[in-house]
């Protein structure tokens, strides 16, 4: 990654926020362990304000798609505010391992701590955290070994950690990819196939919600097309743009 591409990857920008189509296999922020992450270059999105830009809420590392920052701190308040309270729209998309038996539903199943040295692993227990999730079969299909493929539109009702790969894998239906929850690690496993696709974000109380799509990564567009998902494209837009956040 680099400055210049991640300003490439800019897909809104107003005075109070910014979404980016956010490349999957990098993390959002520094973890404990360093490494590259997405923070680093968020300098480039200044575009004349004197504060860097922050985050307003977290994607895996993994996971492609619509991120959101903030662009002064009043904005990231704001925005951290309607995360917490449910107002943001989050759609997603993933390719499946398995065939669900419906075409859509909801999962309602309460997510804890898988346990203390596991940092954020989760499972579904009795005990926790509420959380739903609201699902609808987009296209079906097989991987060329016979595998039973799906293409799943996720809309977490609530903001979990992995909600969406634990509700899936536990399902019976793993993220195609996914080394955490879909069987454990294996060599020349695929990418994750998780993709925040869509946000609708009501940051302004006098304008309609923010909203926007980000086109699907390359990594997933074989086991899209072996779904016979036609993506539609009419309202993804590279860069919705106001001229005024442009100092």
């Amino acid at each position: 990654m680099t400055r210049e591409e991640l300003v490439a990857r800019l897909l809104y920008c107003d005075g109070l926020m910014l979404v980016v189509d956010k490349p999957a296999g990098i993390a959002v922020h520094r973890g404990p362990k360093g490494g590259e992450n997405l923070e680093d270059y968020f300098d480039a999105l200044r575009f004349g304000l004197a504060r860097t830009p922050a985050l307003a809420h977290r994607l895996d590392r993994d996971t492609s798609g619509c991120l959101v920052l903030g662009r002064h701190r009043k904005a990231l308040q704001r925005l951290m505010q309607l995360f917490k309270q449910g107002r943001v729209e989050k759609t997603y998309w993933a390719v499946v391992a398995g065939n669900p038996s419906a075409d859509d539903g909801e999962i309602d199943m309460p997510l804890g701590r898988l346990d203390a040295d596991r940092g954020w692993w989760m499972k579904v227990d009795l005990l926790g955290a509420p959380s739903q999730t609201r699902w609808r079969v987009l296209g079906r299909g097989a991987a060329p070994g016979g595998q039973s493929l799906a293409v799943l539109e996720l809309q977490p009702l609530t903001g979990r950690t992995h909600q969406l790969r634990v509700h899936c894998a536990a399902m019976g239906w793993p993220i195609l990819g996914d080394r955490v929850y879909g069987g454990g690690k294996t060599d020349g496993a695929p990418p994750l196939h998780l993709h925040a696709h869509r946000i609708v974000v009501p940051i302004d109380k006098h304008k309609p919600p923010a909203a926007l799509e980000a086109p699907v990564p390359e990594h997933m567009q074989t086991a899209l097309r072996a779904c016979a998902f036609n993506q539609p494209t009419e309202n993804i837009s590279l860069l919705q743009r106001n001229e005024d956040a442009f100092i």
